[in-house]
């Protein structure tokens, strides 16, 4: 039985993985579990029937392609023409209404980018098979060939520290959908490969929500560079769209099973479509509600850590934060006493000055983004006279020099001495599972990376 011709056959287990239970199977694929294999194969297999009856924009010929991918490009890139326009003539931005709307972004879509790339795991294995050539090429690329300074998921854990919002406090379990695909396809690639071309093909497509966003996070002083980095590696003239459709030939039978590849490429395209896309994050935003959920959330914790000096209406903090659901009702009685001027400075509120400012009451209570949640709920219509500085460039992330990470790293000198004295073929096989999504962003893995480029091009 050839690649191709191999199907999925029956699972061993019909347990479901339900719609409730993403983030489980998500951690169980990222930390590896041996008994998420079957779960991930049954749960490809039941995201792959949602998908059957949706349309697919994909042309029935697979040699236009090509021609499709230009097309798409050239659509996207009048669109974002017409977006610039409408910006330069004084529209409002299109996405985020304020700076803790565009951290809620980031921080609802990071399980998806924490695993970047990860779909194409599974095929590091064909190393030897020409044909896979540009899909190995795209994930060592997406893993920054080695380079911590591009490596995608050291880019947006660093985007997203920087900004302190790398809590998955408020994460639904939504939002772990195309994250676990993206490890379920690598964890099961042999037996989905069609599968991986197609949904390689979708989401290596420059889409217009990319180009905006990094625009207005730029705009907002957000560094866009996790996102401009995408701009430029996905073109359809050389990037990673364009060797996507070049993978999907090389690899399509030219023969009999061609019209089947192709319709579980089609399959796998459309698992993109699935789950909460990036419009429907941003759209989702409540500023109001987003507050009230972080309160609630910090209620537990600080429900008695306040004194009984200072009463609301009547109650004291510790009385107004002993249940759920009153949140609502103490932010009203502090705007009634006046230690919250909402459409104002929030610099003029009194409760805005114990969070931030000279040695305040509350310092360290609240993370960064929540801290944003606060500032801009209370600024409301004012608008600061000082506007951000736009961020057009990221900020370059150094790895260590070779001989250092050595040193300070106990993984890279277990790995280096595991590898001392095999043949090249098979230190290359060993270094494939230090190339995974929990592994290739550590130096162990960093190092991994660079070293199995170099055993694969001396070995081809």
């Amino acid at each position: 039985m050839t690649l191709f011709e191999a199907q999925l056959g029956q699972p061993t287990s019909r347990a479901k993985v339900s719609n409730a239970d993403y983030r489980g199977l998500y951690q169980q694929l990222y930390d590896e579990s041996e008994i998420a294999t079957v779960s991930a194969a049954v749960f490809l297999q039941q995201q792959l029937e949602r998908v059957a009856a949706v349309d697919c924009e994909l042309p029935q010929d697979p040699q236009q392609l090509s021609s499709w991918m230009q097309q798409r490009c050239a659509r996207v890139a009048r669109e974002y023409a017409d977006y610039l326009k409408q910006r330069q003539a004084g529209a409002a931005r299109r996405y985020f209404l304020n700076k803790a709307h565009a951290l809620y972004f980031i921080q609802r879509v990071a399980p998806t980018k924490r695993v970047d790339g990860a779909w194409l795991y599974g095929l590091l294995d064909y190393w030897q098979d020409h044909r896979f050539d540009e899909l190995l090429n795209t994930y060592l690329e997406e893993l920054g060939e080695g380079d911590a300074g591009q490596n995608h998921v050291v880019i947006y854990s660093k985007l997203l520290k920087d900004h302190d919002c790398d809590s998955v406090a408020g994460l639904r379990d939504e939002h772990y959908l195309q994250g676990a695909l993206q490890l379920a396809l690598g964890r099961c690639g042999a037996a989905f490969v069609p599968e991986v071309i197609g949904y390689n093909l979708g989401y290596e497509q420059l889409p217009l929500h990319l180009l905006i966003s990094a625009y207005e996070l730029s705009e907002l002083g957000i560094d866009p560079y996790y996102f401009t980095l995408h701009v430029t590696i996905d073109n359809a003239s050389s990037g990673h769209a364009h060797k996507a459709v070049q993978s999907l030939m090389q690899l399509l039978p030219m023969g009999r099973g061609r019209d089947e590849f192709y319709r579980r490429v089609n399959l796998g395209y459309r698992l993109n479509d699935l789950g909460q896309g990036t419009t429907a994050v941003i759209n989702s935003f409540d500023l109001h509600c987003e507050v009230v959920a972080m309160l609630e959330r910090k209620r537990a914790f600080g429900q008695h850590m306040h004194s009984n000096y200072c009463k609301f209406e009547g109650k004291t903090v510790n009385q107004w934060l002993s249940h759920p659901g009153q949140v609502e009702g103490f932010l009203e009685a502090l705007e009634h006493k006046g230690w919250i001027n909402r459409n104002q400075d929030p610099r003029e509120s009194r409760f805005w000055q114990l969070i931030e400012g000279t040695g305040p009451a509350m310092f360290g209570v609240f993370s960064g983004y929540e801290k944003q949640l606060l500032h801009d709920w209370i600024a409301g219509d004012w608008r600061s006279p000082q506007r951000e500085v736009p961020i057009r460039r990221g900020g370059v992330i150094k790895p260590l020099p070779k001989q250092q990470a050595m040193m300070v790293d106990p993984d890279i000198l277990a790995l280096d001495d595991a590898l001392r004295g095999l043949p090249d073929a098979e230190q290359l096989v060993r270094l494939i599972p230090w190339m995974a999504a929990r592994r290739h962003w550590r130096p162990v893995g960093l190092y991994a990376t660079r070293r199995f480029i170099q055993l694969r091009a001396r070995l081809r």
